[in-house]
Formats: C-alpha cells, sequence, structure tokens
C-alpha cells in the first residue's frame, strides 16, 4: 500500500469510462439504450433490434465477468475487431469494465498497416469475427494473443466463443474495475490519412473529460435520441443519456450510405442528434434538396474529419428546423473537441472570408481547452519556452493542452517527442495543423503542416488556398500538391469538377487561373489537372490524401 493511502489519505477517486452505464441503468432500465438494424421487414423498411440500458449493462456485466475468469483482467491490451453490432457495444463496455484495454485499428488500413499496428500494440487477448480470426491465424497477426475470443462459431483456430464467455460470466457481483483517471483505458489507433497509422493512448480521465466537454459544450440532455454514423462515437451516448440508433449503412463507406435509408432510421425513431462525415452530409444535403425534404425532429447536427464546404452547411440548414444547429467541432483523434463553430457564423460571416483564401474558421476553443498557435517547425519542441506565440492574424502550427489530449502514443517514443511540448506538471499536444488566430478570437485552419507547399521562400497552405478555387459553381473540391520541377517546387492545383459541370478543362482552368490572379496567396498558381475521384481517408471519406495526389500530379506532368 503506497505511504499516503497508509496514513489515511483519500485515495484517487474511481474513473471508469464504463460506470455511466449501470447510473443510467438504475435511473431507466426499460428505456432502448440502442438500436442495430436487423435485416427488412415485409413492408421493406429497416427491422431493428436493440438492448435496453439494464439489458445492456446486464449483458457487458457477464463479459466483464466472464473475461476476468478467462484470464482477461486490468491492464490486458485487448485486440477487438467485431464490425458494429450489439455485440460490439456490450464487449466494448464489458472490456471497460473488466479494466482491460481495446485496441481499436481502422479494418480499411491495409493488410500491411494493420499487421504492423497490432504488432506494436503486442496485444494479449484477441476478439474478433471468424473472418479476422482467420486473417490472424493465416496472416500471422497478433501473435502475442495468449487469449482468443470468437463472436460466432470457431472452427480451426480453437479458444473461446463469447457466447461461453458470457456463459462463464453469469452470476456475481456487478462488474466494474475500480480504475483511476489515469489508467489506461484504450489504444486508438489513427486512420494514417498523413503518415504511418499511430496508437493514441487513451486513458479513463482521457474518456471522462471527453464526455464532459461534449456535455457542457452543446448542452447535450438525457433522453435525446442519437444516430450516430461513425459508431465509435456511439460509445459516449450512455455517458451522455442518449439512446443510439445504428443506422443501416457500412460505416466504413460514408460517402456512399444511402439517404434514404438515413432518413428513414431519423423519422422511425424521432432522431433529435446526428453525426455525419463532410461527405456523407454531403450526399444527404444533395438528396435532400432534391427531394424537398425536412427533418422536423433533428435538433444538432455534428460533422468532422475534414473542414465541412459552406455550401454543405446551407443545404443541411435547409433540411432542418429554424432553431436547430449545425456544430463542425475541430479536433483529432488525439484530441476532441478542441474547437467549435456553428453553421450561422460561418455561413453569415466567415464563408465570405474563407472564399478569399482566409483558410476555413474553426470557431472557439471550447472551456476545457487552451490553445496556442507557435511557429512553424518540423523538429521536436524540448520547452514551451522554445514556442512563444505568434502574433494575431499570423500563420503557425496549433498546440492544445486539455484533460482530454492524450499524452503519448503507444510504443513510439520519437513520434511522442515530436507531437508534445513538455509544459509545467502537464503538456501541449501539436496537431500538425497550421492555422492562426484572429482579433475576435477565432481560430482559423488553413491545412496539415506535413502538406504545405514550399519552393524555397515560397510557402501555400492547402486549405488556404484551395477554397478559393471551390467557390467556383463547377469545383466540388480540389487539392494543392507541390510537384518538383527543374530544380523548384510548383504549386499544382487537382481538381474534382462538380456531376453535370458544363466548361470544358480549357475552359475551366481558364477561369480558375483568373480567380488565382485575384489574391496573393494563390496568384502563382498556374497548373491545374483534373481529376474523377481523389483519394480519401478510409474512416470519414473526407480527409483528400495530398500525398498520393502528388505522385499522380507528376506523373501527369511528366508525360
Amino acid at each position: 500500500m503506497p505511504a499516503l493511502e497508509a496514513e489515511g489519505a483519500a485515495a484517487p477517486p474511481v474513473v471508469n469510462i464504463a460506470s455511466h452505464l449501470p447510473a443510467m441503468a438504475e435511473r431507466q432500465p426499460y428505456a432502448p439504450a440502442i438500436y442495430f438494424p436487423d435485416g427488412r421487414a415485409d413492408n421493406g423498411r429497416v427491422r431493428y433490434t436493440h438492448y435496453t440500458y439494464r439489458q445492456l449493462d446486464e449483458a457487458s456485466d457477464r463479459i466483464a465477468r466472464g473475461l476476468h475468469r478467462s484470464g482477461v483482467g486490468p491492464g490486458t491490451r485487448v485486440a477487438l475487431m467485431v464490425k458494429p453490432s450489439l455485440e460490439l457495444f456490450a464487449l466494448v463496455f464489458g472490456l471497460f469494465k473488466a479494466g482491460a484495454v481495446p485496441v481499436m485499428v481502422d479494418p480499411g488500413i491495409g493488410l500491411a498497416n494493420m499487421k504492423a499496428c497490432l504488432a506494436k500494440a503486442r496485444p494479449e487477448a484477441f476478439i474478433g469475427i471468424p473472418t479476422a480470426q482467420l486473417a490472424r491465424l493465416v496472416l500471422r497477426w497478433a501473435t502475442s494473443s495468449a487469449v482468443t475470443i470468437t463472436v460466432g462459431r470457431v472452427a480451426p483456430w480453437g479458444g473461446l466463443t463469447l457466447d461461453a464467455v458470457m456463459r462463464r460470466g453469469e452470476g456475481g457481483e456487478p462488474a466494474l474495475e475500480p480504475t483511476r483517471a489515469d489508467d489506461l483505458a484504450a489504444i486508438l489507433f489513427t486512420s494514417g490519412s498523413t503518415g504511418a497509422p499511430k496508437g493514441a493512448v487513451y486513458t479513463h480521465g482521457n474518456f471522462a473529460a471527453q464526455v464532459e466537454a461534449l456535455k457542457t459544450t452543446f448542452g447535450i440532455r438525457p433522453g435525446e435520441i442519437d444516430l450516430p454514423t461513425f459508431p465509435l462515437f456511439a460509445l459516449f451516448d450512455p455517458a451522455l443519456g442518449m439512446t443510439t440508433v445504428i443506422p443501416d449503412m457500412d460505416p466504413t463507406r460514408p460517402a456512399k450510405a444511402s439517404p434514404e435509408k438515413i432518413v428513414e432510421a431519423i423519422e422511425d425513431f424521432g432522431v433529435t442528434n446526428m453525426f455525419g462525415s463532410p461527405a456523407l452530409l454531403n450526399a444527404l444535403s444533395r438528396w435532400g434538396e432534391r427531394e424537398g425534404k425536412t427533418l422536423p425532429t433533428l435538433r444538432r447536427v455534428f460533422s468532422a474529419g475534414a473542414p465541412v464546404p459552406t455550401a454543405v452547411l446551407a443545404r443541411m440548414r435547409a433540411m432542418l428546423p429554424e432553431d436547430a444547429e449545425v456544430w463542425t467541432p475541430y479536433g483529432a483523434t488525439e484530441c476532441l473537441p478542441v474547437a467549435v463553430v456553428e453553421s450561422r457564423e460561418v455561413i453569415d460571416e466567415t464563408a465570405a472570408l474563407t472564399a478569399r483564401g482566409a483558410g476555413v474558421c474553426v470557431g472557439r476553443p471550447v472551456a476545457s481547452a487552451e490553445v496556442r498557435v507557435i511557429p512553424i517547425t518540423d523538429a521536436p519542441i524540448a520547452s514551451l519556452d522554445d514556442a512563444p506565440s505568434v502574433p494575431v492574424d499570423e500563420v503557425g502550427e496549433i498546440a492544445v493542452r486539455a484533460p482530454q489530449a492524450t499524452a503519448r502514443y503507444w510504443e513510439a517514443e520519437a513520434q511522442t517527442r515530436l507531437a508534445k511540448i513538455p509544459a509545467g506538471d502537464g503538456f501541449f499536444h501539436r496537431m500538425g495543423d497550421l492555422g492562426y488566430f484572429d482579433a475576435a478570437g477565432r481560430l482559423w485552419f488553413c491545412g496539415r503542416k506535413s502538406q504545405r507547399v514550399v519552393d524555397g521562400d515560397r510557402v501555400w497552405f492547402t486549405v488556404a488556398c484551395e477554397r478559393v478555387f471551390d467557390a467556383h459553381p463547377e469545383v466540388f473540391r480540389s487539392a494543392l500538391v507541390g510537384v518538383p520541377r527543374s530544380g523548384r517546387v510548383d504549386p499544382v492545383l487537382c481538381v474534382e469538377r462538380e456531376e453535370g459541370a458544363r466548361l470544358s478543362p480549357v475552359e475551366l482552368s481558364r477561369e480558375l487561373r483568373e480567380l488565382a490572379r485575384a489574391h496573393p496567396m494563390t496568384e502563382a498558381i498556374d497548373t491545374f489537372l483534373f481529376h474523377d475521384d481523389f483519394p480519401v481517408d478510409i474512416r470519414h471519406n473526407a480527409k483528400i490524401r495530398r500525398e498520393e495526389l502528388a505522385v499522380w500530379a507528376r506523373d501527369q506532368l511528366l508525360r
């Protein structure tokens, strides 16, 4: 026993992200906690199965007890490869209750990256659907795993089934490991959209701070009904007292989600709160505009993962009640939320500046976040004294200190040193994003630091430049890349045209060149290439993979 506790000092309070679930089960045991699509009824509409709060609490208790009795306990790292389902949510809460540490990796990052992430995390247990277990066996994923649990039927790989684990967990006291704020809660790997995926190390304190920031910033109240099209966000719903409705869609392809199915779920359940990536909201709002569709129950819409075009915000607003809100929280896997802005301020005030090259306004920092803009450097920063804040309206790197910010990457000391700035007994996380504060205290985003285009003393910031061209009615989106040519780096704009664009590439290039010359930051951009379908991130289908486009652009110009 530590000396302080032995002398009668109070032990640190229990902090466990799963503790909200039994509290909600006590408060409203028969209220639905989560609905999940389960085929289609005879009338063609989606059929749903569900857990009440009591059922979800009891199922996760059985899992937690069964895990303990199967050798999976506090601190055990567990690779979790299960598709969105009722079982997934019961498993995640069961793991948290057991004090185990889920390791979450996006399945779309590719086989090589998947193997590398699992090798780095060295999970001691592996929970997966049969396909994942087969891949583990054949591709030698997670060879460190001593316990294997299959959600479904086992085959040659052996091990336990989830049903068997739950049977082992029958009987006993309610399960909730007394974890502390600094205890490891999860390892969430980034999507690797601008580099190799990294494992952000989440503590229970990080998760608790996220819940509190979401609750206080957006005024979310118990009893609301949430439609999270990114399933991981649904894990916060019990803590916020919301009922979760998982829509009938492939969560790895939000851009391809059916607007009709999304609207069907909103209408069938009276959804009040929704999260959708910019790509999903683009498809939904275009469909809504064509169909003249409105969504009178929705009070709040969130979108994150990439900057949301003003046109998408305007189309979404047209589908909602007058007093509804559309928020675009700014953050990252390592820290969310950082800053927020509501669509009215964007549409009425900042959009016009964005179209003139000011970047994208991401709003004001949330109450729990201290945000600085520091000089741009690609090197580690050993002390906050070496990172003074730059003046208002000057572009620098965005850094944040907040309780929701993760302190390190798993087994990646060099990447941790590069991303964290020691500051007293805490740290600032370097977002890897470039931006600035304006005189009104609003934070603006100008692009990723690693994607800025540099030619000698000239620097072009991707998002700030691109939004000048995105304002053209025949441009769906654009991406600025640097292409080495004749000893210099040329800024080249790749362009995706709107469907049904009437101008030829030559005509559109001429008009874009005129737009470029109207603004000092874009006047040197003189090369335009047209691409049919930009490569994007696998998580939100919204972050443009400019590194891949740069290779494509170079090849095009060498022809």
